[in-house]
C-alpha cells in the first residue's frame, strides 16, 4: 500500500475528511441564508470534487474558462456558469455547443462583447443565458454600478441573449481598498448588488439572479436580503492567506505541499525541492493588508520563513539552528492554494490512511 513517505516530492496532499467538512459548512451557510451555492472550481479543477459539491447541495458550479467547463460537463456536471467575458467567436461557438447539452450561463461586461455573443447566438439559432458583471470595488472586469442600467438596457435589447442576472467578484475589499474586515466587505458587496438589481428591475429588466462571490465575503454577503447566490471557491481547501484574513482556522486547511530538503547550506537555512514550478507566487509577502512573511507556512516550524524561490528551489530561513537534514520532508501550506493546484498534474487524496492519486483534469485550461 502506498504511504505518504513513499510519495515523490514535491506533491500536494489533500485531506478528504477536512474537504468534506468544509463543503458541509459552506452548504449549511447557503441553506441558512436561503441562497443558492454555485462554487467556483478554479480552486480544485477536479471533477470528482465538483460532483461532491453538487451532491452536498450546490445548484451548479462556476468556471472561468470554457475548457474548464467542457471538462466538468464531460464528467457529469450539467449546470455551469462561466464567470468570465467570452468575447472571441471561436470560444463562443464552443459555449454554444456546450449549451446544447447542459445549462450554461455566460458572463458579459461590455456592449462590444455582448454584441459578439448575440451575433454568434443568432447565427446558431439559440438563446444564450447571460449575466452582467458589476465591479463592486475590485477594479478588475465589470461595469461600474452607476453605468449598469444603461449597459443592461442595451444588452437586454440584443437578440439571442437572455439577461438573467448580475454577478460580481469583490473579495476582501471595502470602499475600494484591501481590508481584513470581512463582514464590512461582504455587506458592502451585497448591498451594492441588490441596489443595482433593484434599479434594473425598475427599468423593466427581469433580473432573477443576484450572484456574489469569494470565500472570505460569502457568509456576510449571503445574509444581505436580495442576494440569491454565492460563488466561493477556495473554501474547499482554504489556505494561509484566508487564515490570516480570519476566514478560516488552521484546522480548516485541507491541502498541503510536501517537499524534501535537498540542501542544508547553513544552520539557519535550508533548500527544498519546491520552487515556482510548485508554489504559486501571485500572493507576495509583505503586501497590505495581510503582511505575510514568506510564501507559505511550514508546518511544525513556526519560526521558519519561506523567503524566496526560483523554478526548482525553495529557500527557507529560520531564526536559529533548525536541526533539519538532507532528505527530511516538510509540509507547507501555500499563501494561495488555487494557482498552486493548477501547477500540478495530480494531487494525492488521503482518507483514513488510504492514499489515492487524483488527476487535476481541468488544470492549465488557458482557453
Amino acid at each position: 500500500m502506498q504511504t505518504i513517505e513513499s510519495l515523490e516530492t514535491p506533491c500536494i496532499l489533500i485531506d478528504e475528511s477536512v474537504v468534506l467538512r468544509n463543503l458541509d459548512n459552506m452548504a449549511n451557510c447557503a441553506a441558512r441564508n436561503q441562497v443558492k451555492l454555485r462554487p467556483h472550481i478554479k480552486t480544485h479543477k477536479i471533477p470528482e470534487f465538483a460532483l461532491s459539491q453538487v451532491a452536498k447541495g450546490a445548484s451548479g458550479i462556476t468556471a472561468a474558462k470554457v475548457g474548464e467547463a467542457e471538462i466538468m460537463a464531460e464528467h457529469g456536471i450539467d449546470d455551469i456558469f462561466i464567470a468570465y467575458p467570452v468575447v472571441s467567436p471561436a470560444k463562443i461557438r464552443r459555449v454554444i455547443a456546450l449549451a446544447e447539452k447542459i445549462h450554461v450561463i455566460v458572463g458579459v461586461e461590455s456592449i462590444e462583447g455582448a454584441k459578439i455573443l448575440s451575433r454568434e447566438a443568432v447565427d446558431a439559432g439559440v438563446t444564450l443565458s447571460v449575466r452582467l458583471e458589476v465591479d463592486t470595488g475590485l477594479a478588475r472586469t465589470g461595469v461600474a454600478p452607476d453605468k449598469a442600467v444603461e449597459l443592461a438596457k442595451e444588452i437586454a435589447a440584443l437578440p439571442g441573449l437572455d439577461l438573467s442576472g448580475i454577478f460580481t467578484f469583490k473579495g476582501a475589499v471595502f470602499e475600494g481598498a484591501g481590508t481584513l474586515d470581512l463582514e464590512a466587505a461582504g455587506q458592502e458587496e451585497g448591498r451594492i448588488m441588490v441596489e443595482t438589481a433593484d434599479k434594473l428591475r425598475a427599468c423593466g429588466i427581469a433580473i432573477r439572479d443576484v450572484s456574489v462571490g469569494s470565500t472570505p465575503t460569502a457568509p456576510y454577503a449571503a445574509a444581505v436580503e436580495g442576494v440569491t447566490e454565492i460563488r466561493p471557491g477556495t473554501y474547499i481547501f482554504y489556505d494561509r492567506m484566508l487564515a490570516v484574513m480570519g476566514a478560516c482556522s488552521k484546522e480548516d486547511w485541507a491541502a498541503r505541499v510536501r517537499v524534501t530538503v535537498v540542501s542544508v547550506p547553513a544552520e539557519d537555512r535550508i533548500v527544498v525541492d519546491g520552487g515556482s514550478k510548485t508554489f504559486a507566487t501571485d500572493v507576495q509577502p509583505g503586501q497590505h493588508p495581510l503582511h505575510l512573511k514568506g510564501f507559505g507556512e511550514i508546518i511544525g516550524h513556526p519560526d521558519a520563513v519561506f523567503e524566496k524561490m526560483n523554478e526548482e528551489h525553495g529557500m527557507i530561513r529560520t531564526s536559529g539552528p533548525h536541526g533539519l537534514h538532507v532528505g527530511d520532508t516538510l509540509e507547507i501550506v501555500p499563501n494561495h492554494i488555487c494557482p498552486t493546484i493548477n501547477l500540478h498534474n495530480e494531487v494525492y487524496v488521503t482518507q483514513e490512511g488510504v492514499i489515492r492519486a487524483v488527476p487535476v483534469l481541468a488544470r492549465g485550461k488557458l482557453a
